[in-house]
């Protein structure tokens, strides 16, 4: 199925050959056309036919046509080809090579997206084990410094009062050793762990 666009170009020519009848120059030109189109299509297979050939294969038609029509005093403008009518048997192949091509590229896009979703995954674990470590190495750096600051508070203290420190860490060790509920601690009356608790006893 096409259409073709054509002027008159030698008026002596076009009556000499068509009598000035505009039917008789269409069909001249619907058989120019034809022929041409069979030539050009038989020089390819189908997928050239259907390719982006197409447009070279529209250019050369239209030379073909435009040189056959110059002894009826025709130009002619534009030929297009509106819809390529194949046997059953060509159609089917031409449609399940079409099929094929489709369900290849989107097998490659398919592929394609799982190995960008695999690269994503990946990153987002590399992420994650860094942000992860940094977190613990600047947590224990936090913990490393609070120590620090926390043995320097002791020092101070110590050095400011040494008898007021010692008790205060009696104090401390009192509370852990003896505020356990059922625990049971056995000592020498004179071990120096208890000197705090014998020297807070009232006099007699």
């Amino acid at each position: 199925d096409f259409f073709v666009k054509w002027r008159i170009v030698d008026v002596d020519d076009y009556y000499r050959a068509t009598g000035g009848e505009e039917l008789l120059a269409s069909q001249r030109l619907i058989e120019i056309i034809k022929d041409g189109i069979r030539a050009e299509f038989a020089k390819r297979t189908v997928p050239e036919v259907v390719s982006a050939e197409r447009r070279q294969l529209m250019d050369r038609m239209l030379a073909n046509a435009r040189s056959d029509a110059e002894r009826f005093g025709i130009d002619v403008v534009d030929v297009r080809v509106k819809r390529i009518e194949f046997s059953p048997d060509v159609s089917d192949s031409v449609f399940n090579r079409m099929r094929q091509e489709r369900a290849r590229v989107a097998s490659e896009l398919r592929a394609q997206g799982a190995e960008n979703a695999e690269q994503i995954r990946a990153s987002a674990d590399r992420e994650r084990t860094v942000i992860l470590a940094e977190a613990y190495r600047d947590a224990e750096i936090l913990r490393g410094e609070g120590d620090a600051e926390a043995a320097a508070i002791y020092a101070k203290a110590y050095e400011k009062d040494p008898e007021f420190f010692a008790f205060y860490r009696s104090i401390q060790a009192y509370r852990r050793s003896l505020g356990q509920g059922q625990d049971l601690l056995v000592l020498d009356s004179d071990n120096d762990f208890l000197r705090y608790l014998k020297d807070s006893q009232p006099e007699k």
